[in-house]
């Protein structure tokens, strides 16, 4: 049964994605994950530390990210990055400045003064875009649940090391592309971390 069934679905999209974008990335994307064609998939390689923003079989964007420090993984406390398919389940710090630093979610009102290597190791800054797992046992529900472990994409006060792995779990990203891609994605859209690397 589809977990997510707000997904308006598109097999071809599937298929298409399959064969001409990721190659065997997306045989483990089940048929009940369904994307609406009219919207873009963000497709995260931990392999390449790289984001693909890809629409009608094509990358439209590509942005270098920072996946755990601590390798692939989804227990909770783990602070691995979690792979499988998730949801934009919330957006959060739309307008905000850049560089604004976040606490809990919320704004603390602070505009981080060095984006580059902030020493204070984890800051979240600009934008948040807050996940959820679709798949049971993987990244949802129990001790490995996405939503629950707080897995984001967002901005960093540590734009040195975007390329490298070097978070706690999220993926970070440049405070101007995490503003960027925060535009276009809509809650709902579809993420897919995967280990494999993408093969341009």
């Amino acid at each position: 049964m589809p977990i997510l069934r707000r997904f308006y679905v598109s097999l071809f999209v599937l298929n298409a994605l399959t064969s001409v974008v990721f190659g065997s990335v997306f045989t483990d994307i089940q048929a009940s994950y369904r994307v609406n064609p009219n919207r873009p998939v963000v497709i995260v390689s931990v392999s390449d530390q790289m984001l693909y923003l890809v629409q009608n079989d094509e990358v439209m964007h590509k942005y270098p990210v920072s996946t755990s420090k601590y390798g692939i993984g989804a227990m909770r406390h783990s602070n691995m990055t979690p792979l499988g398919a998730h949801r934009v389940v919330k957006k959060i710090g739309a307008g905000a400045e850049k560089g604004t630093e976040f606490k809990s979610r919320r704004s603390t009102g602070r505009i981080a003064q060095n984006l580059i290597n902030d020493p204070r190791e984890d800051v979240i800054t600009s934008r948040i875009l807050w996940l959820s797992g679709l798949d049971h046992g993987k990244n949802l529900g129990g001790n490995v649940d996405s939503k629950d472990r707080y897995i984001y994409i967002h901005g960093t006060a540590q734009e040195g090391l975007i390329g490298s792995p070097a978070s706690h779990g999220c993926i970070r990203m440049r405070n101007t592309d995490v503003i960027a891609l925060f535009d276009v994605l809509q809650r709902n859209d579809l993420v897919y971390i995967t280990a494999e690397a993408y093969d341009e």
